[in-house]
């Protein structure tokens, strides 16, 4: 199935937004952060902006044509440790009440590889009606094929040993520590080298 992707824009931000959060309304890791409803409802689309705007100011977001999907990617320089105060920063800009904004972003942050350049896939989402047709694979490989093509390992956490199956065949592996959400899900931080054209 060919898919159309596009770059997309500060205009295409309230649909992005949108997608992102119908996208992970079942996520485990969404529903940790958020496990009251009425939290979930009023706070988790200004989480998925909050992602988005760094996406479109740091790094490019991917868009389908159609709107069903989207991938954002922030590039990583190596050496780069950011602002120790980021986790609290964010926590403050999107829900200040809730604690587990900042508990995941430091989380994460702490198991994040910054030994080597690379590509982050911040967050990837597809519209329900279209999964399992290839939509999330092309969005990730629209990038993957450059990050091949010079030389640039990518890096992603999966929040589910579903979506870990996914990006396993797309060349990722899990680094084998597993970000342990307290009373919650896991995260598997994985990593993909950059295929040579032997490799295919």
């Amino acid at each position: 199935m060919g898919v159309a992707i596009r770059r997309a824009g500060a205009d295409d931000r309230a649909a992005v937004v949108k997608l992102l959060d119908e996208g992970f309304a079942q996520d485990p890791v969404s529903n940790w952060v958020f496990p009251d409803p009425e939290r979930f409802r009023r706070s988790h689309g200004t989480l998925m902006g909050a992602f988005l705007d760094i996406s479109l100011a740091e790094g490019w977001t991917d868009v389908t044509e159609d709107g069903t999907g989207c991938a954002l990617w922030v590039p990583v320089e190596a050496g780069d440790h950011g602002d120790p105060d980021d986790p609290a920063r964010f926590r403050e800009a999107v829900d200040p009440g809730n604690e587990r904004v900042e508990q995941i972003a430091r989380l994460t942050s702490a198991t994040h590889p910054r030994d080597r350049a690379h590509a982050y896939l911040m967050m990837i989402a597809v519209a329900p009606s279209v999964r399992g047709r290839g939509v999330g694979a092309a969005l990730i490989n629209n990038t993957l094929r450059r990050c091949d093509r010079d030389g640039l390992p990518a890096y992603l956490e999966a929040s589910s040993p579903r979506s870990r199956g996914l990006y396993e065949r797309l060349g990722y592996g899990f680094l084998g520590t597993a970000v342990e959400l307290p009373g919650g899900p896991h995260m598997y931080p994985m990593w993909r080298e950059p295929r040579t054209a032997a490799q295919g």
